[in-house]
């Protein structure tokens, strides 16, 4: 069964109509998914069940394939430049340019996806709609990945001055949740302000047209975005909030192939491996990644980069679940999801592998 959602969340539209929160999912998540939302489907899974104590195969058989999500080709061009994927012991079928939580699960839901980079919140968004799908690994961002900026001539300078104001939300994505957390420690209600339902691809144009007051943008967004409408009076507004999780994760269906499971465990160490090289190398990452494939200005690309948080890939999940379960504690208190134990959405045979293929100080 859905939610109830709490008063005052809006979604938005540009037709003066109102879109319901039925026909919002089936536009975020798909027809059928919201068919299984309302037909109490939480708790069904997919695919093969999971048993996660079985040992994870020493090799990946021949003729393994993967579809690997890289948005906007950065991971498939991290992996490159650093060297590792010629490394790769089986076939990547597919890299499709998938980012977005809500789309990732619908992939995953077609089959057409079995490994994903997301924040921590998709999964606990799959885990309300009945989609088995686990975190395999795990990288810690200690600095802000999101941050707060205002439409044009606004009077907005701080988080106590959302009070009353329409505020870009995604419920399924990391951008909801730290919408949410900055609420409460600023010790504002939901009642105190309008959450806009909108997926964050969404959030610029809504922003941009003042159909919204304020929108927690990615950090590689807003540079662009200051160039344009900074002088129209937009500014961002800092916080301490953090999205801490960045994280691979997979359907249950997937990781229950033992040949498909072995190819995610050879992969999680390459994956490591390319974050601490764009970590090492900025300048190269910069010119390769950022102003040649998404067409920023080196200035731009080297701003994003000073706000980027050194990968930590730790040898123990404790403070990964912890957080995830303070999300889903959240969520629920806000009537988005039903409580669950967050640490069913991690499967620990693959804990200790990205830590072990990094040195030292990426481990804590």
């Amino acid at each position: 069964m859905s939610a109830t959602r709490p008063s005052g969340i809006r979604p938005f539209t540009p037709a003066p109509s109102v879109l319901h929160r039925r026909a919002f999912l089936q536009a975020l998540l798909g027809t059928g998914a919201a068919l299984g939302l309302s037909s109490c489907a939480v708790a069904a899974a997919e695919g093969t069940p999971l048993a996660t104590n079985s040992p994870l195969a020493s090799s990946v058989p021949s003729g393994t394939s993967l579809s690997i999500a890289s948005y906007t080709g950065q991971q498939q061009l991290q992996l490159k430049l650093a060297g590792q994927l010629d490394h790769l012991p089986f076939t990547v079928s597919a890299w499709p340019s998938i980012g977005a939580g809500p789309d990732v699960i619908n992939a995953f839901r077609a089959r057409s996806l079995e490994l994903a980079n997301n924040a921590g919140i998709p999964p606990i968004q799959s885990h309300y709609q009945g989609f088995d799908a686990r975190i395999v690994a795990v990288d810690l961002t200690r600095k802000p990945a999101y941050i707060f900026a205002t439409k044009p001539g606004s009077d907005i300078h701080a988080v106590a001055d959302f009070r009353g104001k329409r505020l870009a939300f995604s419920q399924g994505q990391a951008q909801g949740v730290v919408l949410l957390r900055a609420l409460k420690e600023a010790g504002l209600k939901y009642g105190d302000v309008t959450l806009v339902n909108l997926t964050s691809n969404q959030f610029l144009t809504a922003l941009q047209a003042g159909q919204v007051d304020i929108a927690p943008l990615a950090i590689s967004q807003v540079p662009a975005y200051l160039s344009r409408y900074a002088s129209d009076g937009a500014r961002t507004i800092s916080t301490d909030v953090v999205d801490l999780l960045n994280i691979l994760w997979a359907p249950a269906s997937v990781l229950a192939d033992k040949g498909k499971a072995a190819a995610i465990a050879a992969y999680i160490p390459l994956w490591a491996r390319g974050l601490v090289w764009a970590w090492e190398n900025p300048d190269t990452w910069a010119e390769d990644y950022y102003v040649k494939t998404q067409n920023l200005t080196l200035a731009q690309a080297k701003g994003i980069l000073a706000l980027t948080s050194k990968p930590l890939f730790p040898p123990s999940w404790d403070e990964a679940i912890a957080w995830e379960q303070e999300t889903v504690d959240l969520l629920a208190e806000g009537g988005f999801v039903k409580p669950f134990k967050a640490d069913t959405l991690f499967d620990r045979r693959f804990e200790h592998l990205a830590s072990d293929a990094v040195a030292a100080q990426y481990r804590s």
